[in-house]
């Protein structure tokens, strides 16, 4: 088994940022990664070229400006403590852009991107507009941070979520894939898997990710341990489950993008494992995955009642 699409942390590095995936870097077409690690007072230009982005807060928070032939405009991007701090808000800067972030306290930012060809306006979108989703149950309990999903905000390919799971819970599962343009039953995405996790009394934590071939594509073949800053790249294959050792909370940041007219997530899951949806309905969402009931939606199971 072969574990060249698993990035551990420091091999994904570029010039300018702790993690740096092209389409080229890739061996794909469209999507991309950049974290970028600012020290306080410090500012990073970079330019959009042929991609839209998403700068997203992975903590702390900057001033995003932005300029394009329509003209300049600055954000503030006021982010989050981490990412086990709820949602943060963001900024879109579109294709053909040039983009400049400063952070005075300092801060890490993902910066999610994909080739498209469309050019939007630049945006702003607070974390109160993020909408948030309780997915699986029992120990398939997540929770995703819809912020780029298709359908919830503009772009032309870019598609990016972040997922929160609970230490001892299994994600991404039952397995899936997106490998084949089938219109209306399945989307062709490329996908990047970015990880972190919460340690306990200073001790890190870890994971495990699965991929496996779906006969369609490159034949990808992944099991790796995954630890914080960690990248695994999937341009084809089942994916599932992300595995969270118990004792520690996991988070992952998904960017998604492909050759498709739509911009869709439509999925097939595994079929020797798609019946555990089934159960879903029967269990209580793990409770540690508390909401305020005005941005919770459920796919799954039966909704605890939010601590206060």
């Amino acid at each position: 088994m072969t574990n060249t699409h698993h990035l551990p942390l420091g091999k994904a590095t570029g010039e300018q940022y702790a993690v740096d995936v092209t389409p080229e870097s890739a061996g794909w077409g469209y999507s991309s990664l950049r974290v970028l690690e600012l020290a306080p007072g410090g500012t990073h230009h970079f330019t959009a070229g042929d991609s839209e982005w998403i700068v997203l807060s992975l903590s702390g928070g900057a001033a995003v400006a932005v300029t394009d032939d329509f003209g300049g405009e600055t954000y503030e991007l006021h982010g989050r403590a981490g990412v086990f701090s709820g949602p943060s808000d963001f900024v879109y800067v579109p294709r053909d852009a040039t983009a400049s972030l400063t952070s005075q306290a300092g801060g890490r930012f993902a910066l999610t991107g994909a080739r498209c060809t469309r050019r939007l306006p630049a945006r702003y979108e607070p974390a109160s507009s993020v909408p948030v989703e309780l997915r699986g149950s029992g120990n398939c309990s997540r929770k995703v941070h819809n912020f780029g999903a298709a359908g919830v905000f503009e772009c032309d390919k870019l598609i990016a979520v972040e997922v929160i799971t609970p230490g001892g819970n299994w994600s991404s599962y039952p397995p899936h894939k997106h490998d084949v343009n089938r219109p209306g039953e399945e989307s062709e995405l490329e996908e990047i898997y970015y990880f972190e996790f919460a340690d306990h009394e200073g001790t890190p934590g870890l994971g495990y990710q699965r991929v496996s071939p779906s006969g369609h594509g490159h034949g990808t073949d992944v099991l790796a341990e995954v630890r914080g800053g960690d990248v695994v790249l999937i341009p084809d294959g089942w994916h599932g489950p992300s595995m969270a050792v118990p004792g520690h909370d996991m988070y992952y940041l998904n960017v998604m993008a492909g050759p498709g007219a739509e911009r869709a997530w439509l999925i097939c899951d595994h079929p020797d494992h798609a019946w555990i949806r089934d159960t879903w309905p029967s269990q209580p969402v793990d409770p540690r995955l508390t909401l305020p009931h005005s941005r919770l939606r459920s796919s799954g199971g039966t909704p605890t009642t939010p601590s206060q």
